[in-house]
């Protein structure tokens, strides 16, 4: 048991390190790439901008749910993951919370997707906040406020 919550936790630690480098990554590329100097979308960007970023954002949680499926692999008497693309396909499914159930780890291991899906469920919500930043600061591009004379 000690050793599946170990094996979680690193994998945690690894799967919120790629989100949050990728993440600051990808902010700082869309500033250069979108924003005039004082940090405002320039008009015309936010299709490109949306469309990049939940591809990036794809690629992200591909890479996540690839750490889990490798570790999968490499754990000892982990009997019930016959080929590389057994795992990807189960950490996916597992990732996503969709969870059909036809793969499971063997029975020492099989909490480690449940912790899976907790963490995939956190990077989404992650994930769901950027996009909602982006779509947010693309509508004041659309729609600027006026100023009140007072």
């Amino acid at each position: 048991m000690l050793m599946m919550i170990a094996v979680a936790l690193v994998l945690v630690g690894v799967t919120f390190s790629i989100h949050a480098v990728a993440s600051t990554w990808w902010i700082g590329h869309l500033i250069r790439r979108y924003a005039d100097r004082d940090g405002t979308w320039r008009p015309g960007a936010t299709t490109g901008c949306l469309l990049s970023t939940g591809i990036v954002l794809l690629v992200i949680h591909v890479l996540e749910a690839l750490a889990w499926a490798v570790t999968f692999l490499l754990l000892p008497g982990e009997t019930n993951l016959k080929s590389f693309e057994e795992a990807v396909y189960f950490s996916i499914v597992t990732f996503t919370t969709l969870g059909y159930g036809d793969i499971t780890l063997s029975p020492p291991w099989r909490l480690l997707s449940g912790i899976e899906a907790v963490n995939g469920i956190l990077l989404a919500g992650w994930s769901t906040a950027l996009l909602f930043t982006i779509v947010q600061r693309s509508w004041r591009v659309g729609h600027p406020h006026k100023q009140q004379k007072n």
